[in-house]
Order: C-alpha cells, then structure tokens, then sequence
C-alpha cells in the first residue's frame, strides 16, 4: 500500500481523526488516543506506519514480514512500525490497521468504546487469523 492508501483507509474508520503537527508525519486518531503514525519517506528512511498490536501477535507479525518491525514511537512491544515497501499484502495490512483501530477503541471510556464498537462490528483476533 502506498502511504496516501493507509491514510484513507485510516480516515474510512469510524470517528477517525488526521492530525499533522510536525509536517513529518500524520497522526491517526480514534477517541482522541492515537492508533497510527504515518510517516513519509526521506532520505534515509522509507515511507512506514507505527500500529498499536497485541504483543503476542506483534512478534507473530515481525517474524513473519522483514518489513515489520518493533515500534519506533510508544512501547516496543505494543507497536509495529511496518515499512510500505510493497512485501506486505494490502489485506494484512488493512486488518494491521482495523487490528489498531481496535485495540486503541478498547482503552477507551466504556460509553465511547460501546458506540465505537457498534459502528465497527465484527472484531477478529488479529491479522493472519
């Protein structure tokens, strides 16, 4: 997926907000809390994404894509950053994505996450699942 693609499927998720207050990278917002950070490509990096992911599926993933790796922002061990070089397949990458979305969705206030959860339904363990 190319980086404007991740951004728009980001924006297509429920109460998804785009916040851009560096200029070097977007950040995806549900609730407030962020669930990714896109960051454009420069001279001596390629174009990633930084996903919220379970632990357990987050090394699942990294050993499965050389593409995925452990979070450049945040936690380690609860993000992946994922370089969009093309290795990984849109698919997996769109349920990254749905996966962080959610993840981020279920630390929320219970009465926001309930309404949330609503107009995302069909929650799945994870990608490659």
């Amino acid at each position: 997926m190319a980086p404007e693609e991740v951004a728009e499927y980001a924006l297509s998720l429920p109460e998804v907000t785009e916040h851009d207050p560096s200029r070097t990278m977007q950040f995806y917002k549900t609730g407030g809390k962020i669930f990714a950070v896109l960051t454009p490509a420069t001279a001596t990096r390629p174009d990633e994404v930084a996903l919220k992911c379970d632990p357990g599926l987050a090394l699942h993933l990294r050993e499965q894509y050389r593409a995925v790796r452990p979070g450049r922002y945040g936690s380690s061990h609860l993000w992946n950053t994922v370089i969009l070089d093309g290795t990984v397949p849109d698919e997996e990458l769109t349920d990254m994505i749905d996966h962080s979305w959610h993840r981020t969705v279920d630390q929320l206030p219970n009465a926001h996450r309930d309404r949330l959860r609503a107009l995302r339904p069909g929650r799945t363990a994870g990608p490659g699942h």
